[in-house]
């Protein structure tokens, strides 16, 4: 793979009398894509396409059709409740919607492939080999978009559903999620050609069925993992790079991991305020936001909560709706 060069061309030597007084030299930008941008950087999608027609996952198949049916103007402001905030601490792209084709998942890029943070040059792009069918049509929207950004895209040849399923800790190390949506073969075939190590985790709840809905990397020496749905021998592997955060079974299905670090804070979906005070659903929404509240505060971190209920519907929650084109949020150490 050839380095891109992004050294800032400069001379020393003053003008000469024949010069403008106003040229300069030229120059190429240290940056030439969000991931080499020293800034956090992420890739959202408006809901243009959004639909629940298609139930491709069991909370979606657990909601009668009528109760799954959207409000699609809630569903914008709640969108854009969290594009405004994340606006205001990072460069923001918004994914172009086709419109010849259904793409009714589009608006969750996360699932949309992975940017190779650790790579020198900053520009390969992983678009996914969607095992579900509805999201197929996304691949080629991704290739296209990320070749126009510059980058160098690779379609893995074994099934993977994106930055969901692969959180990347530091360095070269990274986490990955097969056995539902995406293949183990896919992290082999990652780790030989792109000079990674991939710690590959067994899913097997069929509601959780990426791995964000059980690990989250809250920083870069510490993960939240629900190690309740792993097997000792990988979580043995997980302790041998990260320090683990420990979270039960009914937080992970609350979506504690479903989170996102921003430079100071963590984004979290919560609808606590539409659910009824004292029913169980009530309990454990507040059991959830009180423990991240509890471990957010032990790196100086605060919690932001967005509530994206209509989203829900399609069985996702906030970091389905977020890509990382960059990992500059985990530079930021607030606590020694």
């Amino acid at each position: 793979m050839s380095t891109l060069q992004n050294a800032v061309t400069t001379s020393s030597a003053p003008p000469t009398a024949t010069e403008s007084t106003f040229s300069r030299p030229e120059a190429i930008p240290p940056w030439r894509n969000p991931t080499q941008f020293e800034r956090p950087s992420y890739l959202l999608s408006f809901p243009f396409s959004f639909s629940t027609e298609f139930a491709n996952n069991p909370w979606m198949q657990d909601l009668p059709g009528d109760r799954r049916l959207p409000n699609f103007k809630r569903a914008s402001i709640q969108f854009l409740e969290l594009y405004r905030y994340l606006s205001g601490e990072a460069l923001i792209y918004v994914l172009p919607t086709p419109q010849t084709a259904q793409l009714q998942d589009l608006v969750f890029t996360a699932n949309l492939g992975v940017v190779l943070d650790h790579m020198a040059d900053k520009n390969i792009a992983i678009i996914s080999n969607f095992t579900s069918e509805p999201r197929r049509g996304e691949t080629q929207v991704g290739v296209e978009f990320f070749q126009q950004m510059g980058y160098k895209v690779w379609v893995p040849p074994t099934k993977f559903e994106g930055e969901a399923e692969l959180k990347h800790l530091y360095g070269d190390v990274y986490i990955g999620g097969y056995g539902i949506r995406s293949e183990r073969e896919t992290y082999d075939w990652m780790e030989k050609n792109f000079a990674m190590r991939v710690i590959k985790l067994r899913l097997t709840d069929p509601y959780l069925y990426h791995l964000d809905c059980l690990v989250f990397p809250i920083t870069r020496e510490s993960t939240i993992v629900c190690t309740e749905l792993l097997e000792p021998q990988e979580v043995a592997e997980i302790e041998k790079f990260t320090n683990i955060i420990d979270v039960s079974i009914d937080e992970a299905y609350s979506g504690i991991c479903n989170s996102v670090r921003a430079p100071k804070a963590v984004l979290n979906s919560s609808h606590l305020h539409d659910l009824k005070a004292g029913t169980e659903d009530y309990q454990r929404e507040l059991q959830k936001n009180r423990k991240l509240e509890d471990i957010a505060s032990k790196f100086a971190l605060e919690v932001s909560y967005f509530n994206l209920s209509e989203y829900h519907k399609s069985g996702a929650l906030l970091s389905c709706m977020v890509l990382h084109l960059n990992r500059q949020a985990y530079q930021i150490a607030l606590t020694d």
